[in-house]
């Protein structure tokens, strides 16, 4: 994109919290008729929270706006950059103007951009949503792992770690975007081999209300059954063959495999694009 605006941790410098006192004094800031903004087309966000969403909403009616929505022009009125719920919640309510900064922001491209990395630094997104986010920077904006962390504050690793999320089959993401699963039960999860795997496990987490530390336990088991039903070398040193897997998936932040022979071995390292392909080759340099 080209002179792209500054975002990530200079996204409070562009959508700044405007106490509702200080309005006035904006110039950026005004107030709209709600019937002239047009929805996000870009909005990253899957899933609301019904309960919060009425919190938010009681919390209007009796206080109005606190803080404004974020527009930009759009044809002849405007649409939503940031702000959707508080948008839904004077809407609801009946009211007829709402305040919002509007922002210069010519192109679709960075509309989505701009779009997707305010609604990640939301503490409130599921990691599914943010991961999703992830993944549309990286196909339909062309930004690079390492781009995308720079904007969010992030090291690449941890973009890594939540773009591997969308590995998991769709029940278990759904689990996570409901809240019924935690990130750590997730990541967890994905170090199993196949789906089905997966999913007996993620059906017994459900269940037994297991927690993050069980079901890495329970990971354990499964690969130590898996190991124990194939031919070993005699006499490899399986705490040895482990501790280096672990090493280096910690390194790498991604799936490793240690396949010993009777001379030597394979170290199988999996990648989930061609991206988190050259991430892999710029850590193993040493870039």
């Amino acid at each position: 994109m080209a002179n792209r605006k500054a975002l990530g941790r200079g996204l409070k410098a562009l959508i700044p919290d405007v106490p509702e006192g200080n309005q006035e004094n904006n110039s950026n800031i005004q107030f709209i008729e709600v019937v002239k903004i047009s929805p996000n087309p870009f909005q990253p966000r899957e899933t609301f929270d019904r309960d919060k969403y009425e919190e938010l909403k009681n919390s209007i009616a009796e206080k109005g706006i606190v803080q404004p929505i974020t527009v930009r022009r759009f044809n002849d009125g405007y649409q939503l950059i940031a702000g959707e719920r508080r948008l839904r919640s004077v809407s609801d309510l009946g009211l007829d103007t709402i305040p919002a900064f509007i922002m210069d922001v010519e192109t679709d491209e960075e509309m989505m951009e701009l779009s997707i990395i305010e609604n990640i630094h939301r503490e409130d997104l599921n990691p599914i949503d943010i991961a999703n986010g992830y993944k549309r920077l990286i196909e339909e904006c062309q930004l690079t792992q390492e781009s995308i962390a720079q904007k969010v504050g992030k090291d690449r690793a941890t973009v890594a770690n939540f773009l591997r999320l969308l590995k998991l089959p769709r029940p278990i993401q759904e689990s996570v975007q409901t809240g019924e699963l935690t990130m750590g039960h997730a990541r967890a999860l994905i170090t199993l081999e196949n789906s089905e795997e997966q999913i007996d496990l993620w059906n017994k987490i459900v269940k037994n209300s297991l927690s993050v530390r069980r079901v890495e336990q329970l990971v354990r088991n499964y690969s130590r059954k898996k190991k124990s039903a194939v031919p070993t070398v005699p006499n490899a040193n399986t705490y040895y063959i482990e501790d280096a897997e672990n090493k280096l998936r910690t390194r790498l932040a991604t799936k490793v495999v240690v396949k010993p022979k009777k001379k030597g071995g394979v170290i199988e390292i999996e990648y989930y694009s061609e991206e988190d392909l050259n991430r892999l080759i710029a850590i193993i340099y040493g870039d």
